[in-house]
């Protein structure tokens, strides 16, 4: 297995070291930056797009449940905590797993295991998505209501979130489609396709134009004169993608 790039975040510097010393332990974790409180946190994980996420939930200010609402992106997390009572709670999160404070040597090696058979399963289903992706000439059945279409993957300019499902768009047509959005974008083609943020997918076929935004984010247009903002996060890989 590929290096695992981890990030701290625990506004207690004795319990960060601590967590150091365990972690040196495992040299297929490298620790890429820590942080002592929310604000700080999201910045570092914005910038350094870890695989792995260590975080105290108390925290003065904002807690840890408020800095992966506020992530487009969340790594695998492990909460670390000294209190027990927020333990199904991290779970609605989805934590992989929650350590309590102090931090036994043997839970803390299951929890690395956890890690790392997540990491894999991960690996083996994007092998597998990759195999099995449409591509821009693959076409796709379309039903909403009485109305059907026949549509080319690379004719479709973006899509979009609406509730559980997701709104496709091409030409001047938008129909629903009846699946999640990270279902279709499990087959989509990444060649053409961009998520720019958590509710809409673009094709870059469709982009007329960039410009920078607020915060080190991207506004793009698109074909049809829409405007779509592309998160902080996904505005790195964004250009990092079309070499800008």
């Amino acid at each position: 297995m590929s290096q695992i790039k981890a990030v701290i975040v625990e506004d207690s510097r004795l319990a960060r070291n601590e967590l150091k010393e365990l972690i040196k332990g495992y040299p297929q974790i490298e620790v890429i930056g820590e942080a002592e409180n929310v604000d700080d946190g999201f910045a570092l994980l914005n910038n350094e797009l870890p695989d792995l996420l260590f975080l105290d939930i108390n925290m003065p200010e904002k807690d840890g449940f408020e800095l992966l609402e506020m992530l487009d992106d969340v790594p695998i997390t492990i909460f670390t905590t000294a209190f027990d009572e927020y333990a199904i709670k991290s779970f609605e999160y989805n934590a992989l797993d929650y350590l309590l404070k102090p931090i036994n040597e043997k839970r803390f090696a299951q929890a690395i295991e956890k890690v790392e058979e997540k990491l894999s399963k991960n690996t083996e289903a994007t092998t597998k998505e990759n195999t099995e992706r449409l591509t821009g000439n693959s076409q796709i059945f379309i039903k909403d209501g009485e109305k059907c279409w026949l549509i080319k993957v690379g004719d479709i300019s973006h899509f979009e979130i609406v509730g559980n499902y997701t709104r496709v768009f091409f030409q001047d047509e938008k129909p629903m489609l009846y699946k999640s959005l990270n279902q279709v974008e499990e087959k989509l083609p990444e060649k053409y396709f961009f998520r720019a943020n958590r509710q809409q997918i673009i094709n870059t076929n469709f982009i007329t134009n960039v410009v920078p935004w607020f915060n080190g984010k991207l506004k793009l247009t698109m074909a049809n004169g829409e405007e779509i903002e592309v998160s902080r996060r996904q505005s790195y890989l964004f250009k990092d993608k079309m070499s800008l």
